[in-house]
């Protein structure tokens, strides 16, 4: 077995982020198959003596769902109130399922803002922290109605990272719609040769690192590149998986040499 790919099992400190895509169905319809699957396997984790946090996208297009729109509108005041409707929807099915296995779950949300201020970032360290010490599964999402830095031109990938950065997560799991990290856009190039291990942010990596979201989503594969970035100034390894079995988080930390691991050491 790898030895980066070993180490893997250690990791005890993990945060998992799951974006629109991998919560939904292509139509932006809510995918609760592979929400319950992605619940299970976190609550396994948790049973096995992880620490498990959960960045979650998918508010805009859960509320975009609830009222029956194919796509969301473009304009910031009504992505917002999407979010607004969106949020307590997404967090009633999540609770719903975690319910079925037994594992608490607390809904935390941020802004860029928040955690650019020191006071506001040691008040948001500190309920994460003590979360985490009472055996709950915060769920974190950026706070979309207060919020325009996120809608107008991120995403979830840097707030994942800076999550792990803020409670020194020992890994990064970020859950996509691709097999990991390709040397040229799979989607233009069917030759395309997937990355298994990236252990330097090259010219060349960061030039193949092109790709767009869905239209419920706003990231890209450059996003998740901006996320390593942010995770290396930490030490902290960061996975990119394939998020349509979320069973991929298990055999991963198993060693099973499966999408792009980006180590620090």
């Amino acid at each position: 077995m790898n030895e980066s790919r070993a180490r893997l099992a250690e990791k005890t400190r993990i945060v998992v982020k799951v974006g629109t895509s991998t919560l939904s169905h292509p139509s932006g319809k809510m995918n609760f198959t592979r929400m319950e699957k992605l619940t299970m396997v976190l609550s396994d984790l948790m049973s096995c003596g992880k620490e498990v946090i959960l960045v979650s996208s998918g508010a805009i297009g859960v509320g975009a769902g609830r009222l029956k729109m194919d796509t969301p509108p473009e304009g910031l005041v009504a992505r917002q109130a999407l979010a607004a409707i969106g949020q307590a929807e997404l967090m009633r099915i999540y609770q719903k399922f975690f319910d079925e296995y037994h594992q608490m779950v607390a809904q935390v949300l941020l802004t860029p803002e928040g955690l650019d201020d020191e006071t506001r970032r040691i008040n948001a360290q500190n309920t994460l922290n003590q979360l985490i010490t009472m055996k709950i599964i915060p769920i974190v999402n950026e706070n979309d109605t207060v919020s325009t830095v996120e809608l107008q031109f991120g995403e979830n990938d840097s707030l994942s990272a800076k999550v792990a950065s803020l409670i020194d997560a020992h890994l990064l799991i970020i859950m996509t719609d691709i097999d990991g990290f390709y040397a040229t856009d799979p989607k233009q190039d069917k030759h395309a040769e997937i990355l298994l291990e990236v252990h330097e942010l090259t010219p060349a990596i960061e030039l193949a690192a092109q790709g767009s979201g869905s239209s419920f989503g706003k990231g890209g594969m450059i996003t998740k590149i901006n996320a390593v970035k942010i995770c290396r100034e930490k030490g902290i390894d960061t996975l990119i998986l394939n998020g349509q079995n979320p069973k991929n988080i298990l055999r991963a930390m198993e060693g099973h040499e499966i999408g792009t691991l980006f180590t620090t050491a």
